[in-house]
């Protein structure tokens, strides 16, 4: 008999290489995922408790009742779980917000993937070590192609595809085709070119022409499509792409097209669409409304085009894009700018972020909070044109927050004391307090950017007020961007005398101090290391130092002094933690083939060093796609 899934026993460990273990028996838990409490546990780490509990859980069915007949089937559950506890948190909670979160993860974690010598199918062919097929291609992609399903067949359809799966392999060990076949079986619809997504490997880039005839009301939009070269493949096949659209009235913003949804299978395809009501011009439309495929749009938007998006399309995930892409086009005109610590962004930027500051009107205070974020440089890496200096991108990206800040400051500073909360409002976990503390750090983190006594004042007050971790943290981090100011020095010992000895708020202390901007991180990173707290034993500890650091613009100095220190930390703690090793290795260089000559040529010279360490199965493979 089945036991319930209330009672179905679970273990907490701390020294754990993974988030969590579905495992039939026992549910595994790695305490940072499992233990919280409102001054340990930031509201970040709530949802993410929320989602890695469910998706193991989950797995009771897609994993465990239903389960993979062979390894390379391994995003038959990961994929699809990942994509069940995606939609149990977007339930749970804000599911505009929710896909928003969960875009990011795909741009700043497995489009790199796709674009570097790691580059796999969700499905992959081979491996040298299994540890290495844990990817977020296999996971995050493998998710976005379930999302496709539904996409294509409908929130219906997909359930009944659903229902047919468990009906017919309920106890078996089976394989992403039995999954398609079901999808397709239940609905009656011709899914071969879909099993492309699982065979090929790479972003596919969607771009979009368009064309309007008033005298007819038609739009014209034509959809081509390129899957890029990656190691191992070239001359990609055309894939099955969803591309949801809408329309809106060039002056009003009014939506004359809701949500339609297109399905490009071929390299080009033109697609009419007829508007019933007239519009005062051409229409401006919103394309790929909900991110309703894991590609690479290109379409000419202006600037006044997304400007309207932001204010008036009604899918929220597209009112975000079009401020992304205002932010990203921003950051690459001050990367490509002469002087980038001179550059000004263009005023209609300008203009829109002052609008979103200013928005009363949006009820969930995340979104406006996400659309105050510019994209993370991960993200512009992959929309820079190689080849790219990752410190000057850095500094370009650093420039438009400061002019954000200076241009906006009463805006910033009026919205930031209207979130604030009286001292004796109590301390609440739930979605919407959740949202305000958000945007409320996001308002924190510009109005810090000039590092000065007003900022650390500011910012020093906001640590000594705060009830719960989310804004200790917020402030801490702030704060160390400025380690030198008094506030810095007392936030440092107070926050770890705070944890009481607590190892996930330990974590977050190094973590911290790894990340922090400033331009001698490398000599305090290995401080860091120094200090009795630190252990390169410990899996999460090592990630909160050396992991944090490896992912940090400061990783790329000229110098090399970062790439040095990766080919010092990787065999160590390969001889501890093959695993870790591994995916150390792979967050270091994934990328090195979009920086500019000098630094392809230190990277290269420390990838052939690392050949010759003796390394483990699960890094040495890693090292040697990363040469291929």
């Amino acid at each position: 008999m089945e036991r319930p899934l209330a009672q179905k026993p679970s273990c907490f460990v701390k020294d754990f290489n993974m988030g969590a273990m579905e495992n039939k028996s026992l549910n595994v838990f790695n305490t940072s995922l499992t233990l919280a409490r409102e001054d340990t546990a930031t509201d970040d780490d709530y949802e993410r408790i929320e989602g890695v509990i469910g998706h193991e859980y989950f797995h009771n069915w897609t994993g465990n009742r239903v389960t993979c007949r062979d390894w390379f089937q391994l995003t038959l559950k990961e994929g699809l779980t990942v994509y069940r506890d995606q939609e149990f948190s977007a339930d749970m909670g804000s599911r505009a917000r929710k896909r928003i979160e969960d875009v990011r993860i795909l741009r700043a974690a497995q489009f790199p993937e796709d674009n570097g010598p790691m580059a796999h199918p969700i499905r992959p062919e081979k491996y040298a070590a299994i540890d290495n097929f844990y990817t977020a291609t296999v996971y995050n992609k493998g998710a976005e192609v379930i999302r496709m399903y539904e996409t294509l067949l409908g929130r219906e359809g997909f359930r009944k595809g659903m229902d047919l799966y468990f009906e017919r392999h309920d106890g078996s060990a089976v394989t992403c085709d039995d999954f398609r076949a079901a999808m397709q079986d239940a609905n009656g619809r011709d899914l071969t070119q879909f099993e492309r997504w699982y065979l090929q490997a790479g972003t596919p880039t969607v771009k979009a022409t368009d064309s309007w005839d008033a005298e007819t009301g038609t739009y014209s939009l034509t959809l081509g499509q390129k899957v890029p070269d990656t190691p191992g493949q070239v001359e990609k096949l055309p894939m099955q792409v969803p591309v949801r659209v809408g329309l809106l009235d060039r002056e009003s913003g009014k939506e004359l097209l809701s949500d339609t949804v297109l399905e490009l299978t071929e390299e080009s395809k033109t697609f009419e669409l007829k508007l019933e009501e007239g519009a005062t011009g051409k229409p401006v439309p919103s394309l790929l409304r909900g991110f309703s495929a894991p590609v690479k749009l290109e379409y000419d938007y202006s600037d006044e085009e997304l400007s309207l998006l932001a204010a008036f399309d009604t899918d929220s995930f597209n009112r975000w894009e079009s401020m992304q892409r205002l932010g990203s086009k921003a950051v690459l005109d001050a990367f490509a700018a002469d002087d980038v610590d001179a550059f000004q962004p263009d005023a209609g930027f300008m203009d829109a972020m002052k609008r979103i500051v200013q928005d009363r009107v949006t009820e969930d205070l995340s979104l406006i909070a996400y659309a105050l974020i510019l994209p993370a440089e991960s993200t512009l890496m992959q929309e820079a044109k190689p080849p790219i200096d990752p410190t000057r991108l850095h500094a370009a990206r650093n420039r438009i927050r400061k002019v954000i800040a200076s241009e906006l400051k009463e805006d910033l500073q009026k919205r930031y004391e209207e979130l604030t909360p009286p001292e004796d409002e109590p301390y609440v976990i739930d979605g919407p307090s959740a949202s305000k503390r958000r945007l409320r750090n996001v308002l924190l983190a510009y109005l810090c950017t000039s590092g000065d006594a007003k900022a650390a004042e500011l910012c020093g007050k906001h640590f000594k007020r705060a009830k719960g971790m989310t804004d200790k943290l917020a402030a801490f981090s702030c704060l160390c961007n400025m380690p030198d100011s008094e506030e810095a020095k007392e936030a440092i010992e107070q926050f770890l005398a705070d944890a009481k000895g607590d190892a996930n708020v330990i974590d977050k202390w190094f973590a911290s101090q790894a990340r922090a901007d400033v331009d001698d991180l490398m000599p305090r990173v290995k401080k860091l290391m120094e200090h009795p707290e630190f252990s390169l034993k410990n899996p999460n500890r090592l990630r909160s130092v050396v992991s944090v650091f490896i992912s940090s613009p400061q990783f790329h100095l000229p110098d090399g002094s970062g790439y040095d220190f990766a080919l010092e930390m990787i065999p160590k703690v390969d001889a501890l933690n093959p695993q870790v090793a591994a995916r150390m290795a792979n967050g270091a260089f994934r990328t090195w083939r979009l920086l500019d000559e000098q630094r392809q040529k230190m990277i290269q010279e420390r990838l052939a060093k690392l050949t010759q360490a003796g390394l483990s199965k699960d890094a040495a493979e890693i090292v040697s796609k990363m040469q291929a």
